[in-house]
């Protein structure tokens, strides 16, 4: 509702309800309190002050993603890894020895040393220049994945539920690097991951998933092919995230956040688990693998 300014001098002028002093005849659909053009909030029919538009939104259901998460519109978790990934790798060219030797998987410094931050610091890293011959397609690679397949994952999923699936990935990519007693560096472990979770997560809306058993069947010839990259870091990746997608795709829809929440904790708790109660097969922790 709005008022016009009568043309009687004695009509007392009403003043904003959130700025005392600022003279206002406008008035608030809702709660018809005055409101001064800083506060005035467009509805369907006139203006509404921040408070009944606040309220309003509280009664309203949010968007949420196909599979339980709040509606996406901009995949900023994707772009957050890819911008650590990329600092990691400055930081890794900078002070190459130095974040090598504090930071990679190593079975040996996460078994004997308690270094567990390894299992999640190594996939953030990758081959430094000097490496090898293809020490920067390491990286480009799987940043280029990233770019690529994470958005559509994050939009499917909701950014939480992605993030926790990259990140469980990753781990168990990490996880398989420490049973069998390698050093390894690579995000491949997530890649691999989000690979088996488009694979679940398009089966589960009918899609045709050709072309991605296409694209996990040609990375994992590349990967016995060229030496000195580690498949178990791999398979370690594409099994956990291919689980935890399973786990979201098929929740039961009146228990979703329960059963998905959960399924990530026991898969945490697995994973934990297993390099807790077993030891690295076989020690041999020198740089020089990478996923």
């Amino acid at each position: 509702m709005t008022t016009q300014p009568s043309s009687d001098p004695n009509t007392v002028v009403p003043n904003c309800y959130r700025h005392p002093g600022r003279e206002t005849y406008v008035r608030c659909q809702r709660c018809e309190r005055p409101i001064c053009p800083d506060c005035m909030r467009e509805a369907s029919v006139g203006f509404q002050c921040p408070e009944c538009v606040a309220e309003g939104n509280r009664g309203m259901r949010q968007a949420q993603s196909v599979f339980g998460g709040r509606a996406v519109v901009t995949p900023r978790v994707t772009w957050a890894l890819l911008v650590l990934n990329v600092l990691a790798y400055f930081a890794e060219t900078v002070r190459t020895d130095w974040v090598l030797a504090n930071f990679t998987m190593n079975s040996f410094a996460v078994a004997y040393d308690g270094e567990w931050w390894r299992l999640i610091t190594g996939a953030f890293l990758h081959m430094p220049l000097g490496g090898g011959g293809w020490a920067l397609t390491h990286i480009v690679f799987n940043m280029w994945a990233l770019y690529a397949i994470g958005p559509e994952l994050e939009r499917r999923l909701g950014s939480a539920r992605f993030l926790a699936l990259y990140l469980l990935a990753a781990l168990g990519g990490s996880v398989a690097v420490y049973l069998f007693g390698i050093a390894a560096v690579g995000a491949s472990g997530a890649i691999y991951g989000m690979f088996g979770a488009l694979f679940v997560l398009g089966r589960k809306l009918g899609y045709n998933v050709q072309g991605v058993l296409w694209l996990i069947g040609i990375n994992a010839v590349i990967t016995f092919v060229i030496p000195g990259i580690s498949w178990q870091g791999h398979l370690g990746g594409l099994i956990a995230g291919s689980l935890v997608a399973a786990v979201f795709a098929f929740a039961p829809a009146r228990s979703r956040d329960a059963v998905q929440w959960g399924g990530c904790a026991a898969m945490l708790v697995v994973l934990v688990a297993l390099v807790l109660a077993l030891p690295p097969f076989a020690v041999q922790a020198e740089l020089g693998i990478y996923g």
